[in-house]
Order: structure tokens, then sequence, then C-alpha cells
């Protein structure tokens, strides 16, 4: 099986602006990742491209996501909903690499989140510790496109998420503070897309969703700690 992939991420001397376009000056020193990939690892690649990159300070673990996308739509709005029923953007993330205790969070085109911990995965008996809301975390979208309108076509949506190290000590078992030059962590970053019709001028939700990762699972199962990427600082 292939070795998990490593993405270095850089300490910024500047924290970016959080307007959700990822266009602040700052996130040029932090590379792209790979593009996701179908969660086999196998088959035809994903339909639209997905990207993210990360960077990081004193303050904030910061994440942003690049996502295509022809046909902008969501309809979940209220704070902390299953988004994965819809269309939405995934980070995990295991500072300890136990694969336990790890923290998950969720968000759609119109800025709807979802945060939650599990104690270890479902299959191995683990509960949703749900939900996990972290006092200081910051988040930001932007559509480049026109939200659930089907009668044109749209480019995607980016999205820029600052995780406080204050809120992350409780999975990081350590002083609430900026990793140590070195460290790695787990991670694994997802993407939820669901295939849609246009019925007039709506949008209908398909009968099966499709998951894209940074690092493939080879398995249906986005609950699976060992073939999670690396995160390193």
């Amino acid at each position: 099986m292939p070795d998990l992939p490593v993405y270095d991420c850089p300490r910024t001397p500047t924290a970016p602006n959080l307007d959700g376009t990822l266009t602040d000056p700052a996130w040029e020193l932090a590379p792209w990742t790979t593009d996701f990939v179908q969660i086999l690892g196998e088959g035809p690649g994903p339909r639209f491209r997905t990207q993210a990159k990360l960077m990081y300070d004193d303050d904030y673990l910061y994440v942003g996501g690049k996502l295509e996308e022809p046909h902008l739509w969501a309809t979940m709005s209220e704070h902390n909903s299953r988004l994965y029923f819809e269309n939405n953007f995934e980070i995990f993330l295991d500072p300890d690499g136990d694969g336990a205790n790890y923290y998950e969070f969720e968000i759609n085109p119109l800025g709807t989140i979802w945060e939650l911990t599990l104690t270890k995965p479902y299959d191995e008996g683990g509960e949703a510790i749900d939900p996990t809301n972290l006092p200081g975390l910051r988040t930001a979208i932007h559509l480049d496109g026109t939200l659930n309108d089907p009668s044109d076509t749209d480019m995607g949506w980016t999205v820029e998420i600052a995780v406080p190290w204050v809120d992350l000590a409780e999975w990081t078992k350590t002083k609430p503070a900026a990793p140590e030059p070195g460290d790695e962590w787990r991670m694994n970053l997802m993407r939820c897309q669901w295939p849609h019709a246009i019925a007039g001028n709506s949008y209908v939700k398909g009968a099966e969703s499709e998951f894209w990762v940074w690092s493939p699972q080879y398995v249906a199962n986005m609950h699976y700690p060992p073939r999670w990427g690396v995160l390193r600082f």
C-alpha cells in the first residue's frame, strides 16, 4: 500500500485576513496539497478539483480549501446539522496519532458548520461527542457563483478556517500552544459531493454521495485513522 501523504505546514509571520477568498498575501507561503482523490484510492478521479493549504502561527492552525463546483447548492443552515447529507468540506485532526479522541469539522457553502469529537472510530465502538464547539473557532467562505441557482454555471467555493491552539488543548494533551517544529499530527481532509438533478428552478439531490479525500482510505470509511496523512510542523 502506498506511503501516507505528508503535508509540511509552514509557520506564517503574518496572520491572514479571513474573508474566505484565500487571496490574502499570507497564504502565498503555504503550498497546495495534492489534488483530492477517490476515497478508495482507485478508479476515475473526482469530477471536480479540490485542493487545500495549511499554515500556522502562535494562535491558530489555518486551513484553506478550494473546491471547483459548477453548481453551488446547499440547504442546511442550522448550526451543527449533519452536513454530510449535502455537499461539504471536512477536516479530521488527531494530534497524538493514536486513532482515538479526534476532532472533526465540517462546513457547507452556506457557511453552516458542524463540530464533533470521536472517542474512537465508530466501527470500534466509538461514540460521538456531538456537538463539540470550539469557542475561538473562526470561519469564512466565498462563493464564486450564485447559490441555489441552476440557471447558470458556477466556478466553485473557497473556505478559510482558523482553529485556535487554546481550544485544541483537549486533543493535544499538552499546553494550549502551537506545536513545536518537527511535531507530527495525523490529519485527513475530505469533500462530500452528492449528485443532483435539476427540476425547474431547483436542485434535487441524488441517491448516493461520493467521498473525495487528501489521503486515500482504501476503504469506504473516513473513520479509519491509520490511513490518514501526516501533518508536519
